[in-house]
């Protein structure tokens, strides 16, 4: 085999590789030994032609295109070792000569890592808040604790009031015709809590037990519905229960409800902390972000269309990913914001690129300040990868592979550069 490397505009390549006629004849014979179960030959059982009479009748153009299915990958994956070349995209592969009895020659087209030139990365100047925790923000976590901890009671002698949770049952209509999702039995829901559409919620309130009521709304111009959007509907809407929310104290009691802490002192002393650390560590992800844009604002590179376009599609599936585990899919999803794949790509394309930004300056970073990583450094990573799957680190390492543990020091690697570049910064 052969490999010939043009590089592109925009930091793409064209990787030309030729394999030889011999090995090329190898993927016929291995393409008719696939497909044999399925040619008819007059004169054989069906599968039992030999390779020369199946030629003879049908020509061996018939193999060409999973002889160069089997072909293909082995080729590019082979002549990638041994050439320096770092594809960041999936290769796009045009078959340039398949002919028997010549070399197979193909080209893959690939996005690569680009070259970054860095600016000033040491010093950056970024402005930074102050980690403070007010006696307001005590508070505010104490009534969310409150709220969590409500009790609810049934209310029979006043209307609906903002704050309580209801019962409804509700049809809605559009031009007198029932609208399809336009119906429920038995619905929760609390007054205020603007889940549904326009003023509904509003003209539930004032309203009691047993009351039937014509609620009119209008859906909003970007409604995901299509068929409703921007159209007026009038729901009709029994209330069969009204409950108001009854708070909890907040006192000694509700900390020994809610915490290991037998007195409201300490159960805010260790909400203070708690917030504390938390603020601590927003503003310290706020300065890494600040530095790291002003370094990618600083610095020059090429990245390619396709390496972006590989990065969302990365993002997009581990989206998905996230969606299932809370019982959801990525089709259900689009319908109920009724976002397309198109549309979702192009939201995520800027954060895509700036995920890309942000990773070649750091790479960049590294190489420029030769970090390196220990084997030590390593097997921390991977006994804290083993707590968190409850496996041995040996069995993790295993596991990832060398591919997995060459990635983890480059992620190492870009964690240095973060903490030098984070370090080195001048707060303003």
């Amino acid at each position: 085999m052969s490999l010939q490397v043009e590089k592109m505009e925009k930091s793409m390549a064209k990787l030309t590789i030729e394999v030889s006629a011999e090995k090329f004849a190898e993927a016929i014979k291995a393409a008719y030994k696939k497909n044999a179960g399925k040619i008819n030959v007059q004169g054989f059982r069906k599968g039992k032609a030999p390779f020369s009479v199946v030629e003879k009748m049908y020509g061996s153009e018939i193999f060409y295109e999973d002889a160069a299915n089997i072909i293909i990958p082995d080729a590019y994956e082979e002549e990638l070792k041994n050439s320096d070349v770092e594809p960041v995209s999936r290769p796009e592969v045009d078959v340039v000569q398949i002919e028997k009895g010549k070399p197979f020659i193909f080209t893959a087209t690939v996005a690569i890592k680009p070259e970054v030139t860095l600016g000033t990365y040491k010093g950056i100047e970024v402005e930074c808040e102050k980690a403070i925790v007010t006696d307001e923000d005590v508070m505010d976590e104490l009534k969310r604790e409150q709220e969590k901890n409500a009790s609810m009671e049934t209310v029979e002698d006043r209307p609906a009031e903002l704050g309580d949770k209801t019962t409804i049952d509700f049809e809605g209509f559009v031009d007198g015709v029932a609208f399809e999702g336009g119906k429920g039995t038995d619905y929760p829901l609390e007054l205020g809590s603007h889940s549904f559409i326009d003023t509904f919620e509003d003209q539930i309130v004032g309203a009691n037990v047993g009351d039937e009521l014509d609620v009119n709304v209008t859906f909003p111009d970007e409604y995901q519905a299509e068929e409703l959007a921007g159209k007026p509907a009038l729901f009709k809407v029994t209330v069969k229960k009204i409950e108001k929310k009854i708070l909890p104290e907040i006192d000694d009691e509700l900390a020994q409800d809610v915490s290991e802490f037998d007195t409201l002192d300490e159960y805010k002393d260790d909400i203070r902390a708690k917030l504390l650390e938390k603020k601590e560590a927003q503003i310290k992800a706020a300065k890494e972000d600040s530095v790291i844009e002003k370094i990618i604002e600083g610095a020059t590179m090429e990245i390619a269309d396709a390496m972006i376009t590989d990065q969302t599609e990365r993002m997009i599936r581990e989206y998905a990913q996230n969606l299932q585990m809370q019982g959801l899919s990525i089709e259900q999803y689009m319908q109920f914001t009724g976002n397309t794949v198109e549309q979702m790509m192009e939201q995520m394309r800027p954060q895509a690129e700036k995920r890309i930004q942000s990773r070649l300056v750091l790479e960049a970073v590294a190489a420029a300040e030769n970090l390196e990583v220990s084997d030590d450094e390593v097997n921390e990573k991977l006994e804290e990868m083993g707590k968190m799957y409850g496996m041995d680190a040996a069995k993790v390492k295993e596991a990832v592979g060398e591919d997995g543990v060459n990635q983890m020091k480059e992620d190492i690697k870009v964690e240095k550069a973060i903490n030098l570049v984070t370090e080195a910064a001048k707060e303003i």
